[in-house]
């Protein structure tokens, strides 16, 4: 499992300052009294080297573990800092993109201030795609809300801030949605424009403390093929899960350019696992010639594999 160490320093510099004091001005804080200047740095990932990757081991075999930093990896583009009260309001959130960072600031460190008080810290990451829109409202809830779930991970920690003692404080950013793929065994056909997967159950509603979904009434994530007419295809999803481990079935669809269905194959009973990678493998560009579909075949890339035939 690949896992990504949050490094926090928070730097208590001094008390009673003003919100256009604030180091980082893009966070705007409610209350203008006691307001402590506070860092977080974000300055490294340990991140495991199999189970999601895109490997073709056979066994799901466990990889070492490496130090990444914090933009070194092309799955997290945006990282979301908040902090919420006590009573679930909203004290300040910033956001950090990469690539797209203001002269003289650094992506994954964040200055800002804080009022004296206790709260609960939320770290997302991820990347967005298109108008793609992530929101994050408490920290038991954030909502892919335009399009579909993407890679995301997640971390909460609860945070007093009682004096002017400098806070060292460190989390574990994990990755906290399941993956599916579908590859093809034949090659695209020139009809065909995009692939959509359609999950019977999980969602794409999930809370950052639990890494769970908060609702289980499904997913639908629609993909470019991503290659030319003739070549074979693998189209990616995620769907954030209810439990740790679930099982639904799943419809796989082709697309022509207009939206309208070209094949369609429910397959039942497809297992997943959070920060996992189940395939479904089988032929999904049926010709004239052949206007069915083979059988699917089923890997999740668990330890040990776990293979299934329909």
């Amino acid at each position: 499992m690949r896992n990504f160490i949050l490094m926090a320093g928070m730097i208590l510099l001094a008390a009673s300052c003003s919100n256009d004091e604030s180091l980082d001005s893009s966070v705007n804080l409610s209350s203008e009294q006691n307001l402590v200047p506070v860092t977080v740095s974000v300055s490294s990932f340990s991140v495991s080297q199999s189970d999601f990757s895109d490997t073709d081991n056979p066994q799901g075999a466990q990889a070492t573990t490496r130090a990444t930093a914090v933009g070194d990896y092309d799955g997290v583009q945006k990282l979301t800092l908040a902090f919420y009260n006590s009573d679930g309001t909203e004290q300040l959130k910033v956001t950090h993109t990469k690539g797209s960072m203001p002269e003289g600031d650094t992506f994954g460190e964040f200055s800002t201030t804080l009022p004296l008080g206790s709260y609960t810290m939320v770290v997302l990451g991820y990347v967005l795609y298109d108008d793609d829109e992530l929101t994050l409202t408490s920290p038991t809830q954030a909502e892919w809300t335009v399009n579909a779930p993407r890679e995301t991970f997640a971390a909460t920690q609860e945070v007093n801030v009682t004096s002017t003692t400098a806070l060292n404080l460190s989390a574990t950013l994990d990755r906290i949605v399941a993956q599916l793929k579908v590859i093809s065994t034949d090659k695209r056909t020139a009809n065909v424009e995009k692939v959509r997967m359609t999950f019977a159950a999980g969602g794409k509603q999930f809370s950052p403390t639990t890494g769970l979904a908060t609702v289980n009434t499904g997913s639908v994530s629609t993909v470019n093929t991503g290659v030319k007419v003739g070549e074979r295809s693998c189209a990616i999803g995620y769907v954030f899960l209810q439990t740790d481990e679930q099982t639904m079935d799943v419809t796989i669809e082709t697309l022509d350019a207009d939206g309208n269905t070209i094949f369609s194959r429910t397959v039942n009973n497809v297992p997943f696992k959070r920060n996992r990678c189940t395939k479904l493998t089988g032929s999904i560009y049926p010709t004239a010639a052949s206007t069915t579909a083979g059988s699917f075949q089923v890997s999740t890339e668990w330890i040990p594999a776990y293979d299934m035939n329909f």
